[in-house]
């Protein structure tokens, strides 16, 4: 088991990494004040994993809570259903949330807790390797608005940070290739030898093997701690987490919450984010290329919906949280292993950005 840790005072807590958690109910006691515990889930994941997590947890008053599975359903609606859950067995403010799943189970869990008697325990369990590397970390809590994606919510750090990583054997392929576009994000945003060490390890990390799944978690957590001390509210170095997310999250909104999964979204918006920085002369086209082509490898979608323009994009983009005082300020690379978070750049390259057609930009790829 492999040990990191999120440092904010008397809010830091343990992200435990290692395979075969789950059964270790030393990571879990310690971060548990009362008798009470709801486990959070949903219908995918239960059958999987839930029994298991139940056994670690024998003598306490457990309360499983199993919701529809999918990004469509992370919404005011199934957010009251962990409510009736915890109202209806009386789980007082002693009670500890543990989010069991991938990261719309942990977003919608850790506001629960956020909300639920003014503030309750929750303890983070990722089963997917996108919440594993990014969404479990940090606090950030929330649901989705048809409008704009987690745009309600809460920053509520968990008590503790569980990652099995046994749990990604039942991960289908599409869901393990989303999360590795959060773990190439961060060799791009402040880690250039990581995405040496990505390019070199990409084919095993698809093959899941255990060696290079360990190595990538871990140090991804510690790419995404370092900057959750620095900046834990997202006021300033935090917001460079979020390279592609602008322009993903308009993917996602326009196209319908779920149709695109998450870390699709994102792929196909780091594409759009390195086209513009190379635009703006801060990267040069091998690095632009380097990075899609790692993104391909990957087994990620790299081009936006056809169907989205520059109205699209923009419309959406404009309710985006990085929109301070009516500028849109956005993630961009400069140089590739450095992000920048900026609203200084002229508006005729974000359309041209948003206007390239990036199907012929793989293809002459694909032909070099």
């Amino acid at each position: 088991m492999r040990t990191l840790h999120v440092d904010l005072g008397e809010r830091s807590y343990p992200i435990f990494i290692g395979a075969g958690l789950l059964g270790r109910r030393d990571c879990f006691s310690p971060y548990i004040a009362g008798r009470q515990i709801a486990v959070v889930t949903n219908h995918t994941v239960a059958p999987l994993y839930l029994q298991r997590l139940l056994d670690t947890l024998a003598g306490y008053a457990v309360t499983p809570i199993i919701l529809p599975d999918g990004e469509a359903f992370k919404n005011w609606e199934t957010l009251q259903l962990i409510f009736d859950g915890l109202l209806e067995a009386r789980h007082d403010r002693r009670t500890t949330l543990i989010a069991l799943g991938g990261g719309v189970i942990g977003d919608m869990a850790g506001f629960a807790a956020a909300c639920y008697q003014r503030g309750v325990d929750f303890i983070q369990v990722p089963t997917t390797l996108l919440s594993q590397v990014d969404s479990s970390v940090g606090g950030k809590t929330g649901i989705n608005h048809p409008l704009g994606k987690n745009m309600i919510g809460a920053f509520y750090q968990p008590q503790a940070v569980v990652i099995d990583t046994a749990t990604l054997a039942t991960l289908p392929a599409r869901e393990l290739s989303a999360g590795l576009a959060e773990v190439i994000k961060y060799g791009l945003i402040c880690d250039e030898p990581f995405l040496s060490w990505l390019e070199a390890h990409i084919d095993a990390l698809r093959a899941l093997d255990g060696e290079a799944i360990s190595e990538a978690v871990e140090r991804s957590c510690a790419a995404k701690a370092r900057v959750v001390n620095a900046d834990e509210r997202e006021s300033g170095v935090r917001a460079t987490l979020n390279l592609g997310h602008t322009f993903g999250h308009a993917i996602e909104t326009e196209m319908g919450y779920g149709v695109w999964l998450h870390g699709e979204a994102v792929a196909a918006g780091t594409v759009m984010a390195l086209e513009m920085s190379h635009r703006l002369g801060w990267i040069d086209q091998a690095a632009r290329d380097r990075a899609i082509r790692l993104l391909l490898r990957a087994g990620l979608p790299v081009v936006p919906p056809q169907k989205m323009g520059v109205e699209e994009f923009l419309r959406h983009m404009a309710v985006d949280k990085k929109v301070l005082d009516g500028r849109l300020r956005l993630v961009l690379l400069h140089p590739l292993g450095e992000a920048v978070v900026t609203a200084d750049y002229p508006r005729e390259v974000l359309e041209a950005t948003l206007r390239t057609d990036y199907a012929a930009l793989v293809r002459q790829l694909g032909s070099e």
